[in-house]
């Protein structure tokens, strides 16, 4: 892996958020290293749907994915068996769908974009800081193959390697202990499934399990059944959440969502747990020639746990924060990074640390939001709300009750300890941390 190339930019993690974050430096004539641990192709722990917002940065961007399935509406199922179906209406910024495609290919695809782009491709693990003049200029990287260490150096450093980031904690990004953590677990199952499913489970009358479950819909029939629990700042939960997903599955197959397994039908194959770290909470975005993307930002849904398109869109953001000028790219991406999100996660945090402390709460919401002759009337503003399609979405009910209820919840959350840490992230993205300039700006 060694290379005697110093770089203008140095990704670290070539998933979704660090991919396209290396293919928009490289048009815009950066050198860039993006830097993976693994040989590709790999998997992720992941529902492999990719979102409206996400499909439009890739057609904005012209990198088409690899072929997968169009998904539309969503069908949401209670506690109580009682089921809601939300509509997929495009809106002026965003299709009318999502697209289901394997982690396997995704990743892969976007990653060969990055390689024709321009960009070098190297495999290592980011081991160890590298520092000069009091900041972060590159990793020193380990090749499993190899057996041996080479440094990447680089003016701009981009991390975009996941909750457990590597590059946020070198450069003392995150305050664990505020972080909103969760850990998902999925399979893969041979069912044929017509539309997507996320359902809710009580392991015992009215007290849920704090997350949800989900069965997508995949190419070639098969299905990506998982589940994903919330723990706050208590990383010590992931074990449990390995226990609710055996149960949660069970719980499936008796609702008969989940086929039986009879006849080779119905076995799951393929399991993988991840890390989910959400809500931006606990985590500054940029400092100095830092940036973090995707899931090292904690650019993650926190009602619902989609972070594909949040990636995507960081990744883009970051780029061209730093290709406008290296010296203020923490404060430009930063100020984006917040202003674009804030109001969602401000909301959508506080809300999720509500449901986790008081998990009765959560069994009371999805029934009386499924019961009948309400569920009807508010189905399309929660489908705006929850998947943070509000901006963009066109004229109409669905869009004034959905801007309604995300005014009076950040109004809500405005006293709280997540309000708090977004007023500290644009006070700092106001006052910029300046890096020292490089050939990267106007090459």
């Amino acid at each position: 892996m060694g290379t005697g190339t110093r770089f203008d930019v140095m990704v670290v993690g070539a998933g979704p958020a660090g991919s396209v974050a290396a293919t928009v430096l490289a048009r815009g004539g950066a050198r860039v290293a993006l830097v993976d641990r693994s040989r590709f192709p790999r998997d992720k722990a992941c529902g492999d749907l990719v979102g409206p917002r996400g499909l439009q940065v890739l057609h904005d961007l012209g990198l088409a994915p690899p072929p997968g399935l169009a998904v539309g509406d969503m069908v949401v199922v209670a506690p109580n068996g009682r089921r809601l179906r939300l509509p997929a209406v495009a809106g002026a910024t965003y299709p009318g769908r999502a697209l289901a495609v394997p982690r396997l290919a995704f990743d892969a695809a976007l990653r060969e974009a990055a390689q024709a782009a321009g960009a070098e491709i190297l495999t290592g693990r980011a081991r160890q800081a590298c520092w000069a003049d009091g900041r972060l200029d590159g990793f020193r990287c380990a090749d499993r193959e190899m057996r041996a260490d080479s440094e990447v150096r680089a003016d701009v450093v981009i991390g975009a390697d996941g909750a457990a980031s590597t590059v946020a904690e070198a450069a003392g990004l995150v305050e664990w202990r505020r972080v909103l953590w969760g850990f998902a677990v999925r399979w893969y199952v041979q069912q044929p499934v017509d539309l997507p499913v996320i359902a809710w489970w009580e392991p015992t009358p009215w007290r849920p399990l704090p997350g949800y479950g989900w069965l997508f819909p995949g190419p070639d029939g098969r299905a990506n059944v998982g589940v994903g629990v919330g723990m706050q700042a208590d990383r010590r939960g992931a074990a449990a959440a390995v226990r609710a997903a055996d149960g949660f599955v069970a719980h499936l197959r008796r609702v008969g969502l989940l086929a039986p397994t009879a006849n080779g039908r119905g076995q799951l194959t393929g399991r993988l747990g991840g890390w989910l770290k959400m809500g931006m909470v606990g985590t500054v975005p940029a400092r100095g020639n830092v940036l973090l993307v995707g899931d090292a930002a904690g650019l993650v849904n926190p009602l619902q746990g989609e972070g594909i398109a949040q990636a995507l869109a960081s990744g883009v953001a970051a780029a061209e924060a730093v290709l406008a000028g290296p010296g203020r790219a923490a404060a430009r991406y930063g100020g984006e990074l917040v202003a674009r999100h804030r109001r969602f996660l401000t909301l959508g945090a506080a809300a999720q640390r509500q449901l986790l402390s008081h998990p009765q709460v959560i069994a009371g919401v999805t029934r009386a939001l499924t019961a009948p002759g309400v569920g009807r009337g508010v189905a399309g503003a929660w489908a705006l709300l929850w998947n943070d399609l509000v901006e963009g979405a066109p004229p109409g009910a669905a869009r004034a009750v959905a801007r309604a209820a995300l005014a009076v919840g950040t109004l809500a959350a405005a006293p709280g300890a997540t309000r708090r840490w977004f007023d500290d992230l644009q006070r700092t993205a106001a006052l910029g941390y300046r890096c020292p300039s490089s050939s990267v700006a106007g090459r």
